[in-house]
């Protein structure tokens, strides 16, 4: 192998160090699933928007946010040293309470259909268990809340399902992970970790 390197020219080295290094970057883009939007899944088009997913489907959009609470947490006596609730879109760290709200963006007319949700705990694309069940309703002001109790990691869809003005049927799901992969920490060290790839391929190219 070294006697391959060895006689390649210059140019070659250079290139193939070049093709590498950006190999390394779209594999490793690929593994996060990271885009322009910061998702890649098919159920959130529009990506997110400060603090908010937006969800569509043939027959509605919705805006879609999620307070979470850890289950091990505990209210100090003292009301001002209270936690931070993050604002999350389809990413739970961890089991605990998930309050979840749902703006019924378009067509305005959904805020007179009848809508049912139903939380599901999946196994791989098919529910396996449901968790909870909540009835139709009509939501005039257009803004439905729910607090879910989660108690375990894993995959879970939120479905949110009625019947249009011409009484056609309708499901919309919200997918909701929770618990992190071992690569998601590394992410927010992603900067750092381009500076170091930089500062080896100069290393690289100063020896060519």
């Amino acid at each position: 192998m070294d006697s391959i390197w060895a006689n390649l020219s210059t140019g070659m080295r250079r290139f193939l160090v070049l093709t590498g290094a950006l190999a390394l970057i779209v594999a490793v883009g690929l593994q996060f699933h990271v885009s322009s939007q910061g998702d890649l899944s098919n159920t959130y088009p529009k990506g997110f928007r400060g603090g908010t997913c937006t969800i569509e489907s043939e027959f509605l959009v919705i805006g879609y946010s999620g307070y979470f609470i850890p289950g091990d947490y505990e209210i100090p006596e003292n009301a001002s040293s209270a936690m931070s609730v993050p604002v999350l879109c389809g990413n739970i760290p961890g089991p605990g309470i998930l309050d979840v709200t749902i703006d019924l963006l378009y067509p305005e007319s959904a805020r007179k259909w009848p809508l049912a949700m139903r939380l599901a705990k999946m196994e791989g694309s098919t529910p396996s268990k449901t968790l909870v069940t909540i009835p139709p309703g009509i939501h005039e002001l257009g803004i439905i809340t729910q607090v879910l109790n989660i108690g375990e990691t894993g995959e879970y869809t939120l479905y949110l399902s009625g019947k249009d003005e011409n009484q056609a049927d309708f499901m919309l799901e919200i997918p909701i992970t929770v618990g992190t992969t071992w690569y998601e920490g590394i992410t927010q060290f992603w900067p750092m970790l381009l500076l170091i790839v930089a500062a080896i391929l100069y290393q690289v190219f100063r020896r060519l």
